[in-house]
């Protein structure tokens, strides 16, 4: 009987001292993992990486407020150590994935080339009203010094190695691995590697530059008739 009362306040007493931690802690911490995402694609989009830059934010601030809620009650509370690598590591991709990022922004492009994204080709609601296919401002680039980026649509090429002419297109998902016939003509490019220039075939972002071509005759002709063109001395 003495036994079994003297047991009632040991349990009590581990009651007692039982912390819990705080969700926003096991939050933030995941939060840190999935934050690797902003430097996975920081060497590929500039705009991507800020695109993603809410993920570390969130879990910055959810770690600090579990840290600070374990330290407002720490006979609650536990997790000071998830909650600190969390933020550290939402703070290290975040910093690190978009400085880097902005430094290759900032010194990918060849010296006397400008740069240009397949968004920059796609006609606007103002083209479309007056029927314009292409944009006047995209006219006036024909002929001109361009970069830009892309994928290389693998069914473009019938080689693997050492290629001089494949297709680049927008993305590798959902505008332009699909049928090629419904792919946007201001989606794609055709790229011929001038001199002895070659290409490997990958599944990452290509980066090209060389002398715009536009071909406003293939608007109607489909897919298969890029009106944009590229002839490349630069691949990388």
């Amino acid at each position: 009987m003495t036994t079994t009362m003297q047991e009632a306040p040991a349990q009590q007493e581990d009651l007692l001292a039982y912390r819990s931690i705080p969700t926003t802690a096991i939050l933030g911490a995941v939060f840190g993992l999935i934050s690797a995402s902003v430097l996975m694609v920081a060497a590929s989009s500039f705009q991507a990486t800020l695109m993603l830059v809410p993920i570390p934010v969130i879990g910055l601030l959810l770690s600090l407020f579990a840290l600070k809620t374990v330290r407002s009650c720490p006979e609650a509370y536990t997790g000071a150590g998830i909650a600190w690598t969390g933020a550290v590591l939402s703070a290290l991709f975040l910093f690190v994935g978009v400085g880097y990022s902005g430094y290759v922004y900032a010194t990918e492009v060849p010296d006397g080339y400008q740069r240009i994204s397949f968004l920059t080709l796609k006609p606007q609601q103002e083209d479309l009203e007056a029927q314009r296919s292409i944009r006047n401002d995209v006219t006036d680039m024909a002929g001109e010094q361009v970069f830009i980026k892309g994928y290389i649509r693998p069914d473009s090429t019938t080689v693997r190695t050492g290629m001089k002419r494949f297709l680049l297109v927008r993305d590798n998902q959902q505008c332009c691995f699909g049928d090629i016939s419904k792919v946007q003509f201001y989606d794609q490019m055709q790229v011929e590697l001038e001199g002895d220039l070659t290409a490997d075939y990958s599944q990452r972002i290509f980066s090209v530059a060389g002398q715009l071509g536009i071909d406003p005759h293939n608007v109607n002709r489909g897919a298969e008739y890029p009106v944009f063109s590229l002839k490349a001395d630069y691949v990388h």
